[in-house]
């Protein structure tokens, strides 16, 4: 779930913040940076069961209108394809996600069903949805690529599950894109109704949760030594008005040049630089490439770019 740019943009992120609270505890601020990666694994849990909770309040819905007194004929003989899809039955069986659900305590959706149906009355105004029940039958392909652009089209941009999303945890609003694309992946590539849909692990392997504590340390505690190396190389900047968030990419991009050997010189830098993109000023890429790039061609004179393996210059 959680790729090494994410790994790096929550470390920025952890870092930005210990400077704007004047923190010097590392295993506070360390702590505060692993729960808010924890937090990225409960949103995933909490859109998966918005799935699941909206197949239930249908169903309900199905069950009550057809005991009306006064029911209508389709209210006696509703169309159930939507509550019977494929999809929505593999993930409403899910024991694995059912159990996750329980062991976290993430019952979010039975508290606040408001949003559920605000997510159901969308889905039912939707074309895709008028589409998809007109069929006389529909087969496997049909159930998941119905259930797939129910999720892109309608519940990932739904406003109000956004405005929730973010009252509930800030921390979710650089998560959401993530999880909402991992979710959609993970969708369109079952295979067939017999197929479980596995939940994904929060890091792709040990090596990767090191990578998080190992990365933040080394750049808080050498952030000092590691400014050194860029100060010099900004002539045409006042130092105090570089903007905060570049010295950091700047530290933390440093960092991995001169301290991780396993990391290619291309990668850490075309990381940073996307990072910039999307998180710091306008011109701040175009700032950062220029310093790294000399910083890099320093590096390689002095001989202190010891990168092991081939092809990591």
């Amino acid at each position: 779930m959680l790729n090494r740019r994410h790994i790096r943009v929550k470390v920025m992120q952890s870092i930005y913040a210990m400077h704007q609270h004047q923190s010097d505890s590392l295993e506070k601020e360390e702590k505060f940076l692993f729960q808010s990666i924890e937090n990225m694994q409960d949103l995933y849990f909490l859109m998966l069961d918005a799935l699941v909770e909206i197949k239930n309040k249908e169903e309900e819905y199905i069950e009550l209108s057809s005991k009306k007194y006064l029911a209508t004929k389709e209210e006696r003989n509703p169309n159930k394809r939507f509550v019977e899809n494929c999809v929505l039955a593999s993930l409403a069986n899910s024991e694995t996600l059912n159990a996750a659900l329980d062991e976290r305590n993430i019952n979010n959706w039975k508290k606040n069903d408001d949003i559920i149906l605000c997510l159901i009355d969308a889905i039912k105004e939707s074309n895709i949805y008028k589409k998809y029940l007109s069929k006389p039958s529909t087969t496997f392909e049909e159930d998941k690529y119905f259930i797939a652009d129910i999720f892109s089209e309608v519940i990932a941009p739904n406003e109000r599950l956004y405005d929730y999303l973010e009252e509930h945890k800030l921390t979710w609003l650089d998560d959401v894109p993530a999880v909402n694309t991992l979710i959609l992946k993970q969708i369109k590539q079952l295979k067939s109704a017999d197929d479980a849909f596995v939940l994904s692990k929060l890091y792709k392997d040990q090596d990767d949760k090191e990578f998080v504590k190992t990365l933040f340390r080394r750049t808080v505690l050498n952030e000092s030594e590691l400014s050194k190396e860029y100060i010099d190389k900004t002539p045409n900047w006042d130092a105090e008005r570089i903007a905060e968030l570049d010295t950091i990419i700047l530290k933390m991009a440093i960092c991995e040049l001169l301290k991780f050997p396993s990391i290619p010189v291309k990668v850490t830098i075309n990381e940073y630089l996307e990072i910039a993109k999307e998180y710091s000023t306008p011109k701040s890429s175009i700032f950062i490439n220029g310093i790294l790039d000399n910083l890099v061609k320093d590096f390689q004179k002095e001989n202190k770019l010891q990168k092991a393996g081939r092809g990591l210059l």
